[in-house]
């Protein structure tokens, strides 16, 4: 189809429209659409004000509770489509119209409409809803009125050629259209394996992560292809263009391609998983999620810091969890040497065994570990249970049930003591000499004033 004949088709439709608006029975029927359009409204209102759907569906199946509120949602455009028929049909019948196009064309486009919202009440998304339903309606239009076809040569009578690819309006419209409802498809069929890969106990928290991400990966370029081949385009076509998508991974792009790669190596070797607690250079927290680019880590402070999966397989990596959840805990203290060292021990052993969260398959032990200048030093040794409640917090227990300990056994910790001696010259600040309150010396002779 040439300009000309897209020309010759819109001299056409200017035609046709131009005499249908010039007789008389054209204002009759457009008089009647708009009081069937201004009772549906006011009825559609009064329906929805006078029932609660949520409460007359109590009990129904998810669906029919989704078609009923959405039903009544729509109760005007029902009405309306209603009203119009049966006046098209009165006036058809008593002979004042011969076939009432207006209102049969009205009708029509009121009842697509219906369907089209009543097809994506199932769609979460408002925006792709209302272009859905906009794209939807306008084709159901042009094929009502008789115009799909020429609309549809006129848009493809348009084109840009590269190489062997032919890109037309059309194409890409038909393109947009379905490469939404695919990726809509794709995002549902997503969600639904990830919920069964999820619920199967057979698999590690890491194994499920990498088959989600790969299945995700495979519909969506499953789909790209479907929806290429669905519209005609030849996928050779694109040939061309692999050797510089190539170059531009291999120089561009080389990072975010390490950081994919070795994120699917992580989650393949199991040696980090969500929930694990790490050390990676100076960050430490636990794994709250792993991406293709990155994981996030949970400092426990309200951060999440983010670190590219290569830096997981290139460093050096402490995990603290990789084969359990318990862990060493070291306190360091010292006594004076008027404390017996026997019965510190067997203090610090008890207190704690008896602290909550403290490992009981192996008792705690307590070491004297050196004389030194203040005192003697020890290290109480014992194992967290469950690294979940925080290292930091069980150490500060101990140490508090330490302190009082000590207190109650008169064990007095020891601390640096210093005096400063001036040998020689004034002292930097000025002092003030106190005189006695019985007017006597330092020698005991009298004072003076």
């Amino acid at each position: 189809m040439d300009w000309d004949d897209l020309r010759d088709a819109l001299n056409r439709t200017i035609q046709s429209v131009g005499g249908e608006i010039t007789s008389p029975w054209f204002y009759m029927q457009f008089g009647v659409i708009l009081v069937a359009a201004g009772l549906s409204l006011a009825l559609g209102s009064s329906l929805r004000a006078r029932f609660d759907v949520t409460s007359l569906t109590m009990g129904w199946p998810a669906p029919l509770r989704l078609l009923a509120r959405t039903v009544m949602q729509r109760a005007g455009t029902i009405i309306f489509a209603l009203l119009a028929e049966i006046s098209r049909v009165v006036m058809v019948q008593t002979g004042l119209l011969y076939r009432g196009y207006v209102l049969s064309t009205a009708v029509n486009l009121a009842t697509a409409w219906l369907i089209i919202r009543l097809a994506t009440s199932v769609i979460r998304n408002e925006f792709v809803v209302r272009v859905v339903s906009i794209a939807a309606w306008a084709v159901a239009a042009l094929s009502i009125i008789g115009r799909l076809d020429d609309v549809s040569s006129a848009l493809d009578s348009i084109s840009i050629t590269i190489g062997t690819l032919r890109l037309t309006p059309l194409v890409l419209i038909k393109a947009g259209v379905l490469l939404a409802v695919a990726m809509w498809l794709v995002s549902a069929a997503g969600n639904f394996i990830e919920a069964r890969i999820a619920r199967s106990r057979d698999l590690t928290p890491s194994v499920q992560v990498l088959l989600i991400k790969l299945v995700r990966v495979a519909l969506i370029v499953a789909a790209i292809a479907m929806v290429m081949s669905a519209v005609g385009i030849d996928l050779s076509a694109f040939a061309l263009f692999s050797g510089a998508i190539g170059v531009g991974l291999g120089f561009g792009l080389q990072k975010i391609i390490a950081n994919f790669i070795s994120g699917v190596i992580l989650l393949a070797d199991k040696s980090v998983k969500p929930g694990d607690l790490v050390t990676i250079g100076d960050s430490t927290g636990k794994i709250s999620s792993m991406n293709t680019r990155y994981i996030s880590v949970a400092a426990g402070d309200g951060r999440e810091i983010l670190i590219p999966n290569e830096d997981l397989v290139t460093q050096r990596v402490i995990n603290w969890t990789y084969t359990d959840k318990t862990m060493l805990v070291k306190v360091n203290f010292a006594t004076n040497y008027e404390a017996d060292p026997n019965r510190v021990c067997e203090l610090a052993v008890d207190i704690a065994r008896n602290t909550q969260n403290v490992a009981t398959f192996k008792a705690p032990n307590c070491l004297l570990t050196e004389f030194a200048e203040t005192g003697m030093k020890f290290a109480l040794t014992f194992w967290v249970a469950d690294l979940d409640v925080g290292m930091d917090n069980v150490r500060s227990n101990v140490m508090q049930g330490l302190w009082t300990a000590f207190k109650n056994e008169n064990i007095r910790v020891p601390y640096p003591v210093r005096e400063l001696r001036v040998r020689s010259g004034a002292l930097p600040v000025e002092t003030i000499l106190e005189v006695p309150s019985d007017n006597s010396g330092p020698a005991g002779k009298p004072g003076a004033e």
